[in-house]
């Protein structure tokens, strides 16, 4: 693999004295698409969220191009190049689609991503520019969360459970997306419950169990059964 755009080490995350993450050891180079899956309670949105400078309390090192970036609060994170489409989206529920997405291009970064760029991906969002968020369908918004996080104009876009919630046609079309998305050089990291999904978006994969890596390898090559055997702690024998 080429030098890693993000490269963690022994990455250990707590939620007050709980403690969700152990040792996680990860990589990811510019332009490539990692899938991150297992169950409820792995550890997925944690490791996310500990990406991006929402988890105060972890040890372990973060390096972002070369950079540390582990002791960095959220929104020079994001300045540095790592956005994050949350879990549920979170909109700006009295805000239009066009208000939720400048949001996303206040801190001014370069890049391809702009306002048109984005409708031109999603048009369904152009159509609806105008509309509260609120009026749009679930993975209409979906379509605004990622676009807000485009409009940063990421180096490593961070994806948490994008097909949640949404009816497997409008899935599938967020997806197609993807191939866009990464075309314009970032790197992706989907967390995904849809195992198969996941795997045949990316490259590699990291499976993992009760805050651990159970798995890693290159998604075309983990069998059904080892795939399985890491996402409910099974022996694979």
């Amino acid at each position: 693999m080429a030098d890693p755009l993000l490269s963690i080490r022994g990455l250990d995350a707590f939620y007050g004295d709980f403690r969700a993450l152990y040792g996680i050891d990860l990589e990811i180079a510019a332009g490539e698409v990692i899938a991150v899956i297992g169950a409820n309670g792995a550890g997925k949105s944690t490791l996310l969220k500990s990406i991006a400078g929402l988890i105060g309390k972890r040890r372990g090192t973060i390096d972002f191009a070369g950079e540390s970036i582990a002791t960095l609060a959220p929104h020079l994170i994001v300045a540095h190049g790592i956005a994050l489409v949350p879990e549920g989206r979170r909109l700006f529920p009295s805000l239009t689609v066009e208000e939720n997405l400048l949001i996303g291009g206040q801190l001014g970064r370069s890049g391809p991503w702009s306002l048109d760029r984005v409708f031109d991906l999603f048009p369904d969002l152009k159509a609806r520019r105008d509309h509260m968020s609120t009026a749009l369908s679930g993975g209409q918004q979906q379509m605004v969360a990622i676009g807000r996080a485009l409009m940063s104009n990421p180096r490593l876009l961070l994806c948490d459970e994008i097909s949640l919630g949404l009816a497997p046609i409008v899935v599938r079309e967020i997806y197609a997306r993807l191939p866009d998305i990464v075309g314009e050089g970032l790197a992706l990291v989907i967390v995904e419950q849809d195992i198969q999904q996941a795997l045949r978006a990316a490259s590699r994969a990291y499976c993992l169990q009760e805050g651990r890596v159970a798995l890693t390898g290159k998604a075309s090559e983990l069998t059904r059964e080892a795939v399985s055997a890491a996402y409910f702690g099974m022996d694979a024998r």
